[in-house]
């Protein structure tokens, strides 16, 4: 079985979408990985670091409605512009930092860049389906995620090494360099956006992307899954550093190096995905994508009882990032390809806030569960919620029925 860049690939419009994306996520990743070390440098203080991570999160969790609604009010390709644009001039006031006293400066750019990074997402998940052939749409969103693990690998390295050797300054200068060449591909039109009535207020708007999730049974089955596969990894985010440190006895070079390898499994999945996409629904993709992840999860957690040798726990993570994104993937076509054009957009953030609600209760919980079970099982849960998740979207597929009415004209249109 061999992948081919046929199906989405041989749309003009998605491929400027895919490397934009690229080259903007290497940015993000790149500012990402820099602004908490940068913060560091500053001010020595491990609290101040921390909360630079925090205003990274918060935005997310607070204007994911806000941005769904964008994402169908404005055409959503010009958005994606302007967002881009607010993202270049949004940095400028690092170019005052001098000293520690204005750490504040570097948070507050910080946040702005992740509110701007919300709206971004959904218009660009939102408009994906108008791009490619319904059948293509689980291949599009692999492609999209083999994106997003090759930014990881080189962004978060050259956000260290462009720090290191040019400053803030050169942060600056290459972040906004990658939001300008995303723009200069995303200024030509493709897509459609059926926008939301222009006397319709905001929070109507919203309101009508949560009944569309209670009125399709497709979107309805997905409310537990992605809040299970949220509280999973917020769990994850906590108790994996506590495995690496206590059950593994590495340190912080350790505990970098076993997430940077998941990378390696993500493209590998990315590209398995666009090699089966056409022959599993995505549903089934879902669902046996996270059945997958939970039994490898599973055999991760529990092979500290037989060995703590880091070689063999760099494999295995490696490895683990294939099923997650074919579980990211089946979650977003499934989604996707199950709403409305005009609501898509709401749709998605909407889910998103779920899963990102679920993750901050799994972050907060994650320390009170190992304490009170103690780390080996707690570490089990965090498997066994994967499992029932994938469990929960394999019951629900007989739910989902045909794709959104509108879902094909829509893209027939993108393409005359």
């Amino acid at each position: 079985m061999t992948f081919s860049l046929k199906g989405p690939m041989v749309n003009p419009g998605f491929r400027r979408l895919w490397i934009s994306g690229f080259i903007s996520e290497t940015g993000d990743w790149m500012f990402m990985v820099a602004m908490p070390v940068y913060v560091y440098q500053l001010t020595g203080s491990v609290g101040a670091t921390a909360t630079n991570f925090l205003v990274e999160l918060l935005p997310a969790l607070l204007l994911s409605p806000v941005a769904g609604v964008l994402a169908d009010r404005w055409d959503r390709r010009r958005t994606m512009v302007w967002v881009s644009l607010a993202q270049v001039v949004a940095l400028l006031p690092l170019l005052t930092v001098q000293g520690p006293d204005q750490v504040f400066v570097v948070n507050i750019v910080t946040a702005v860049q992740a509110a701007l990074a919300t709206v971004f997402q959904p218009a660009k998940y939102a408009l994906l389906p108008s791009l490619v052939e319904c059948e293509d749409v689980p291949a599009a969103n692999g492609l999209i995620s083999l994106n997003g693990n090759l930014a990881r690998l080189g962004g978060a390295s050259l956000g260290g090494f462009v720090l290191g050797w040019f400053g803030l300054m050169g942060i600056v200068v290459a972040d906004a360099a990658t939001f300008l060449l995303a723009i200069v591909l995303l200024l030509r039109p493709f897509g459609v956006t059926r926008k939301v009535p222009a006397h319709q207020t905001a929070w109507r708007a919203y309101l009508e992307g949560l009944r569309e999730i209670r009125t399709r049974p497709g979107l309805r089955a997905m409310v537990v899954t992605v809040a299970l596969m949220g509280l999973a990894q917020g769990l994850f985010a906590v108790l994996f550093v506590v495995f690496v440190t206590d059950r593994l006895g590495g340190g912080e070079s350790d505990t970098g190096l076993l997430r940077g390898v998941q990378a390696i499994g993500g493209m590998a999945g990315g590209l398995l995905v666009g090699t089966l996409a056409r022959r599993i629904e995505p549903g089934r993709l879902l669902g046996w994508s996270l059945v997958v992840f939970s039994v490898m999860t599973a055999v991760t957690w529990n092979s500290a009882y037989v060995t703590t040798t880091m070689g063999w726990f760099v494999g295995l993570f490696a490895v683990l990032g294939a099923p997650g994104i074919g579980a990211f993937a089946g979650r977003m076509s499934v989604t996707q390809m199950h709403t409305e054009d005009a609501t898509r957009g709401r749709v998605l953030a909407s889910l998103q806030s779920i899963f990102d609600t679920s993750q901050a209760l799994g972050l907060v919980c994650a320390g009170t569960l190992a304490a009170w079970i103690g780390l080996p099982l707690a570490l089990d849960v965090q498997a066994t919620l994967l499992g029932v998740a994938g469990l929960l979207a394999l019951w629900n597929i007989r739910k989902v029925v045909a794709p959104a009415e509108d879902l094909a004209p829509t893209m027939d249109a993108a393409r005359t």
